[in-house]
Order: structure tokens, then sequence, then C-alpha cells
């Protein structure tokens, strides 16, 4: 199993959203990007995994990320993987920088947050901060209910 990093998009519409003891946060229309890491022994598998919660919504939530995955108003758009055996989760995070929800992600870690603000497509911005840490990305599109990619 492929160990390494990975940044999901998600878009939403303007809205509030309860992030378990983070509380209600307010999230502006556009796209959020949040990073995490996929070294653990489930390896990339853990971004499919976001994935699949989103499309069924079947479990409770665990990390802050389910909170969003598990709310209506966010939807999967694109999700940027790369296999490292680098720890370089913080690394992408300050790559992307930039507006961001405080708190968010970052538990076990000093950085800000991990889950990042853009209000349009910020996938060519995703890759040239995996590209700055010399990571080989792959990316996947997600499709609407349309066919057509959400970014």
């Amino acid at each position: 199993m492929d160990k390494g990093v990975y940044a999901l998009v998600l878009e939403n519409p303007s809205c509030r959203v309860r992030i378990g003891a983070l509380g209600e946060r307010e999230f502006a229309r556009g796209r959020h990007i949040y990073v995490g890491s996929a070294r653990g022994s489930g390896g990339l598998a853990r971004a499919d995994r976001h994935l699949r919660l989103a499309e069924r919504r079947d479990r409770p939530p665990r990390w802050h990320i389910d909170y969003l995955l598990l709310d209506p108003h966010f939807a999967p758009a694109a999700l940027v993987t790369a296999a490292t055996d680098r720890d370089c989760e913080c690394d992408l995070a300050r790559a992307l920088a930039g507006a961001y929800v405080p708190d968010f992600g970052c538990s076990d870690c000093a950085c800000p947050s991990h889950l990042f603000y853009r209000p349009g497509d910020p996938v060519e911005e995703i890759l040239a901060a995996f590209r700055g840490l010399d990571l080989d990305a792959r990316i996947a599109r997600i499709k609407n209910e349309r066919g057509e990619d959400r970014v």
C-alpha cells in the first residue's frame, strides 16, 4: 500500500457547519483544500475513505474533515495525491497557506490549519505546491451529477 500525502478539494456554497469541539464555523462559497497525511497502515487509501464517506454519509464523524464530508453543503471536487515516505503534510500546508479555517485538522502539529479557502479552482496551485516539494502528484477530478468536472 502506497503511503503519502494528499490534498482534497471540496466545493461548497456559503454555509455554517458545526465541527465537533471546534464549534460552528462559517464557510465562504468556493473551494476548500484539506491537506492530509496518508502515512499510516492504510496509506493513500485514507483519501479514498474520504470520498466514500462523502458519497455514503453512513458513519459518524471522527476527524474534523469528516464533519465536512458528512455535510450536504460540501462535495468533493478533486483529489491530488503523491506517494512518498517523507513526512511532508505540514510542508504542503505551508506551501498552500493563504486564507484558512483556524485549528482545522492540525491538532497533532503546530500548523495554524490544514484547511484552506480559495474562491475558484485551486488545482493548478495545488499541483505547483506538490512540484515545489518535489512530489509526483496524481490528480483525480470528481464529477458532479451531470457528469461534469466539479473544478
